[in-house]
């Protein structure tokens, strides 16, 4: 059983580009009965090089890479998509997957927030700003970010699967 979907489609703000091909997936609710099972959960679906933190209160991107935010704890209104971008509240339980290029700030969150990161295959990830000199390199980067074969909730199938098979 899979839970409520919500699909951002974000468009590139000359700053942060975003992923025109991708959509940001956030899973209302996946692990609201088990929060402290979300890091193994992505790592048994090969989502590694997990860590447990917050989020950055600046906007910021992979461009190498994709990200999932897993909500273990607590409460926060992120941004994503840059300065006029799309403001998400996430609550314990709740998961963020973030296409390569897609931005995200921590707006507000509560003083218990704690997220779980995780990328495909482990990858290391690299950090982006938004800065005029990341460009053009990064929209090639982007580009050529594999979809992963693993949703990092559900394994081989899920949302993931379903909103992120065609595009490319």
């Amino acid at each position: 059983m899979t839970v409520e979907v919500q699909v951002y489609p974000l468009e590139d703000d000359g700053s942060i580009p975003n992923n025109q091909q991708l959509s940001v997936l956030v899973y209302e609710g996946a692990f609201k009965d088990n929060p402290d099972d979300i890091e193994a959960t992505f790592n048994k679906n090969n989502w590694r090089n997990s860590w447990v933190g917050g989020v950055h209160d600046y906007h910021h991107y992979h461009s190498n890479t994709h990200e999932v935010l897993g909500v273990q704890s607590g409460t926060a209104m992120i941004q994503i998509g840059g300065e006029e971008g799309k403001m998400v509240d996430v609550n314990a339980g709740d998961v963020l997957l973030l296409p390569a290029g897609t931005g995200h700030k921590n707006m507000k969150s509560s003083e218990d927030f704690r997220i779980v990161g995780a990328y495909p295959d482990g990858a290391e990830y690299n950090m982006r700003t938004g800065e005029p000199g990341e460009r053009p390199n990064v929209l090639e980067e982007i580009w050529h970010v594999p979809i992963p074969d693993n949703d990092p909730v559900y394994g081989s199938e899920g949302p993931l699967l379903n909103h992120w098979s065609v595009g490319r």
